[in-house]
């Protein structure tokens, strides 16, 4: 430890304690400032960096136990030892609790005050190494755990791209989808977890459809029943390729899979699910899914302006995805024009 390095406070309203506790850690190599109240600490502290405040706790005015509580959040990486002429336990003890490292009882010994002022300093050092470690594990948890959304999301999007050769729904669509059902699931309340997983796993809603013939998912014009009936199929399809994992997104996923072409109003499919028997990150994927489809050009239609695509939207809207969910997508539109535009098609 480099004591030219150690700036220490000593706070007493006795100058001749002062004075001391200066000319002892002055003579260990300290550098040392003197403060005769509580409120002067303060200034003084405002005005240099100190690595240790050496404080008596009976003072006019502020006393040491309030100059502690009030420099401990101001001063985090500040040590403090308090010391007093009354050898009282229960004073020892709240001093410690409110983040003193050490308690001394005048009359001082020179050693006993420069052991203690070694060890706090120690310990004050040891802490910080400790929290600067912490926040360098932190930072690196973070950037580990970015690389991996990253691929995640790389994963997904080339996985899809096998679906997407096949029908005429693009990258860009299921990204903003996820981009959509993230905005939408914080705005219901979801902590940033679950909205990171919903955003990772909307974009496979529809998986299902590398399993559809393409004779009938490459179709321009409508579906006769038949047809509708098998294109139908994409949502269990899709469920079944999902099914079985112990990933979180993964399950959620195959919940969307299965469950975006549910209603409300129980009209849906695959199984006829009514209002909260449907999942909510189902519900939150099929109105935006349904949304970002009209506002895009598809093989058998142009794109629809945004006034027409919500004109249809409400006209089954609360019926379809259910009140909340359709309230929470309306309240959203100003943030999702900004995601349509920030990833387009082309």
């Amino acid at each position: 430890m480099e004591l030219q390095s150690k700036r220490i406070l000593v706070v007493d309203d006795e100058t001749y304690i002062c004075d001391l506790l200066s000319r002892w850690l002055t003579g260990e190599g300290y550098a040392c400032d003197t403060a005769e109240s509580g409120e002067a600490a303060l200034e003084l502290m405002a005005a240099k960096d100190f690595d240790l405040v050496v404080s008596d706790i009976i003072m006019p005015g502020m006393s040491g136990l309030d100059l502690l509580t009030v420099m401990k959040p101001l001063y985090p990486g500040v040590a403090v030892i308090m010391a007093t002429g009354l050898d009282d336990r229960n004073t020892a003890i709240l001093s410690l609790e409110l983040g003193a490292y050490g308690y001394m009882v005048k009359p001082f010994d020179k050693n006993e005050v420069l052991i203690n002022v070694a060890n706090a300093l120690e310990r004050n050092r040891l802490r910080m190494l400790s929290e600067e470690y912490e926040q360098i594990l932190e930072a690196q948890v973070e950037q580990r755990t970015r690389e991996v959304r990253e691929r995640e999301d790389e994963i997904i999007i080339r996985l899809l791209s096998a679906t997407g050769y096949r029908h005429d729904e693009t990258g860009a669509h299921v990204k903003r989808v996820g981009l959509y059902a993230a905005e939408m699931a914080l705005k219901l309340g979801w902590n940033r977890d679950a909205a990171e997983r919903i955003r990772l796993a909307a974009p496979m809603h529809d998986v299902g459809k590398i399993g559809i013939p393409d004779i009938i998912l490459l179709k321009p014009g409508r579906f006769t029943l038949e047809e509708f009936e098998v294109m139908k199929k994409h949502t269990e399809i899709g469920a079944h390729i999902l099914d079985g994992s112990r990933v979180p997104m993964l399950q959620m996923a195959r919940d969307i899979a299965l469950s975006h072409h549910e209603r409300w109003d129980g009209s849906g499919y695959p199984h006829g699910l009514i209002g909260e028997a449907i999942p909510e990150s189902a519900r939150i994927v099929a109105v935006v899914d349904v949304y970002d489809a009209l506002v895009h050009e598809r093989l058998y239609r142009p794109a629809l302006s945004e006034e027409e695509a919500l004109t249809i939207m409400i006209a089954g809207g609360k019926n379809y995805y259910g009140p909340e969910i359709f309230d929470c997508f309306m309240s959203l539109l100003p943030a999702l024009r900004h995601i349509r535009a920030q990833l387009s098609d082309e």
